[in-house]
């Protein structure tokens, strides 16, 4: 009986050592430290920010005290929501500043939509009120900046008394810097809005993400366009996949920015335009090719 030869036996693979990878982890480890300790002070910052109170107007111990928090803001409608909370001290209050001694009037500015008004001897509630705003655009975003004063002015029982302003920001998406007016009755504030730094980052890691995937579908139509190969269903099914994704991933810009803003000029758009036109390059390249395939002489 003849016996065969041996099969060959492929040669074991050499084995990464565990030295090898270790620089690779250390890098990564690193990298990832870093990447929090930045972002833990982005994260500082920006609470410190948003937990920052603005004191303007009066000390005077006989005065009312308005404490005015930022609720949101409409970029859209170019108006934000402050909401009002409104205590009388010293001898114009009662029951701890729960109610007014007589009938409070508290006058704003113009920017500001409505007055307010408070019955004596009733307890006081808070009061949202809307503020329009002025300067910048929405088709900024996300550099969008805009403009606006806030200024409260109260009488009691007909007679104007001083104020005290605290102001602060709860919005999230934006960041605000309220410069005060000298004045000695009134509280007076210019305020400005500018979007947050977080919302600046995201924004600016989409823009990164959008021509990172468009450069990456051009490589690809580049590779596919060249090489023998018909139409390649697969790639094919990429392209149009992340032409679609990336329109999803634009809608999930924080602030709902409307179509045409800086954001779609300075990526998306284009972006789109490089996926569709790589797309349909490679369906045409394939085609022909296919045809010539089918063509040639067995």
């Amino acid at each position: 009986m003849r016996l065969g030869r041996p099969a060959p036996v492929d040669p074991p693979r050499p084995r990464r050592s565990a030295r090898s990878l270790l620089p690779v982890l250390i890098l990564t480890a690193v990298l990832i430290v870093v990447a929090v300790a930045v972002g833990s002070w982005l994260q500082f910052t920006e609470r410190q920010a948003a937990d920052t109170v603005h004191t303007v107007g009066s000390s005077a111990a006989d005065r009312v005290d308005v404490e005015a928090v930022v609720q949101s803001v409409d970029a859209a409608g170019r108006e934000l929501v402050l909401r009002v909370w409104v205590t009388p001290r010293g001898t114009l209050g009662e029951a701890d500043g729960a109610a007014p001694v007589a009938d409070l009037s508290l006058q704003t500015s113009g920017a500001t939509l409505s007055d307010l008004e408070f019955a004596a001897h009733e307890r006081l509630a808070t009061r949202d009120v809307r503020v329009a705003l002025t300067g910048g655009s929405i088709s900024d975003y996300p550099f969008d900046t805009y403009d606006t004063d806030i200024a409260f002015r109260a009488q009691l029982g007909g007679e104007q008394v001083p104020v005290r302003m605290l102001f602060s920001n709860n919005d999230t998406l934006f960041s605000a810097s309220a410069q005060p007016a000298s004045s000695r009755q009134e509280a007076v504030v210019a305020l400005g809005l500018a979007r947050s730094g977080s919302l600046l980052v995201f924004a600016g890691f989409m823009m990164v993400v959008m021509w990172a995937l468009a450069a990456s579908v051009l490589i690809g139509a580049w590779y596919l366009t060249t090489s023998r190969e018909g139409l390649v269903w697969p790639g094919l099914a990429w392209m149009a996949a992340t032409l679609f994704a990336l329109a999803a991933f634009r809608n999930t810009a924080p602030g709902t920015p409307p179509i045409g803003c800086v954001l779609d000029w300075f990526a998306f758009l284009w972006a789109e335009t490089v996926i569709a036109l790589c797309l349909i390059t490679v369906v045409i390249t394939g085609v022909t090719k296919a045809v010539r395939q089918d063509a040639a002489p067995s």
